[in-house]
C-alpha cells in the first residue's frame, strides 16, 4: 500500500491545529538511517487507510517530497469522540534488517471443528494479534489459525499455529492460549438428555 506525505518545518500544537483545520494531518517518521522528520498528510486519505487491517500490518510505500521510503505504521492517535485522526507515527524499514511488529490472527474453520459441530461449544478468541520478527519481505498481513481440529472444551496454543516461512513468533513467558472451546451453560446436561432421548427412541423402535 502507498500514501503521500510532505515534510513540514513548522511544529507545535498551534501549527498542528492549523493543519487539522485545513484538512491536513501531522505525523512523524523516524528510525533507519535518517533523522526523525515531521510530516503532514491528507487527513481523509489516512483516515480511510487506517481503517483497513492491511495498513497496520504491511510494509508501506511513503511518497515523500518526490522520493519513496518504505515504512511501517507504528501509532495512531484518535480524537476522543470525533471520527478524526490527530497524529500518526511511521518507522522507516531497512530491507536487510529484521523488524518487530504485531500482525492480526485470522481464525478459520471454526464451524467445522468437533467442538462446534458435535458439541455445540462456543469459540473464545483470547488473542487477536501476535508479535513477530521477520525481514520486511516476509511480513505477512495476517496469520491464519486453523480451528478444524479443536475438540470439546479444547484449547489452541500459539505453538499449535503454523508459522509462515521466514517468520518467528516472539513469546514472552509461557506458550499462550490463543483460542478455546467453551461449553455453554447447561451444555453437558443438554447433551446427556439428548443422548438419553435418542436411546429411548431406538428402544421403542426396536420393541415395535
Amino acid at each position: 500500500m502507498k500514501f503521500t506525505a510532505t515534510s513540514r518545518s513548522v511544529q507545535g500544537s498551534s501549527a498542528s491545529r492549523r493543519l487539522r483545520r485545513a484538512g491536513r494531518l501531522p505525523g512523524i517518521v523516524y528510525g533507519g538511517k535518517g533523522e526523525a522528520l515531521s510530516i503532514e498528510l491528507d487527513h481523509n486519505e489516512i483516515y480511510h487507510a487506517v481503517r483497513k487491517e492491511e495498513f497496520h500490518a504491511s510494509v508501506l510505500d511513503m511518497h515523500l517530497d518526490g522520493k519513496v521510503e518504505t515504512v511501517l505504521l507504528r501509532a495512531v492517535q484518535w480524537h476522543a469522540y470525533k471520527p478524526q485522526v490527530l497524529h500518526v507515527d511511521f518507522q522507516r524499514v531497512d530491507a536487510s534488517q529484521k523488524l518487530h511488529t504485531k500482525v492480526p490472527l485470522h481464525f478459520v474453520n471454526e464451524e467445522n471443528s468437533p467442538a462446534v459441530k458435535l458439541h455445540g461449544n462456543n469459540i473464545s478468541r483470547i488473542v487477536t494479534e501476535v508479535e513477530i520478527s521477520c525481514l520486511p519481505k516476509d511480513l505477512p498481513q495476517f496469520i491464519e489459525v486453523d480451528l478444524s481440529e479443536l475438540d470439546n472444551a479444547g484449547v489452541v496454543h500459539l505453538s499449535n499455529v503454523k508459522v509462515p516461512k521466514g517468520v518467528e513468533f516472539i513469546v514472552h513467558g509461557d506458550d499462550p492460549v490463543i483460542a478455546s472451546a467453551v461449553v455453554p451453560a447447561g451444555g453437558s446436561e443438554v447433551a446427556e438428555e439428548g443422548d438419553a432421548a435418542a436411546d429411548k427412541n431406538e428402544g421403542e423402535a426396536a420393541a415395535e
